[in-house]
């Protein structure tokens, strides 16, 4: 199975637009093509119990986040400030380059 194309990457910020955390914003940690995951940095969050080994000397329940779907977020455009759906364009010097739909911005630095 092929990796899908995202319209998010890491360290954008995003909102989150469904589920249990929605309305919150935050930062993309980490991103998981192949399972169409991403996850955003102090939201989601789950507890792990965790065995003591060596590489942790001390066990016991560690809080982390976890994974959420990358179609539950939207951007959040810096010129707007909002949530918005992103497109892309292509610029005159030949370089693919995201823009908010609600204010016509160009998204990437």
């Amino acid at each position: 199975m092929a990796a899908k194309k995202f319209h998010v990457k890491k360290d954008d910020m995003v909102m989150v637009i469904a589920g249990k955390e929605k309305g919150k914003s935050g930062k993309v940690v980490r991103v998981f093509p192949e399972k169409g995951r991403i996850v955003v940095e102090n939201l989601n969050m789950i507890k792990r119990h965790t065995r003591p080994n060596r590489a942790n000397a001390e066990g016991g329940i560690v809080e982390k986040e976890a994974a959420i779907d990358a179609s539950n977020v939207l951007l959040l455009c810096g010129a707007c400030n909002k949530a918005a759906r992103t497109g892309v364009r292509i610029l005159d010097d030949g370089t693919k380059t995201r823009f908010c739909k609600k204010c016509n911005e160009i998204v990437d630095k």
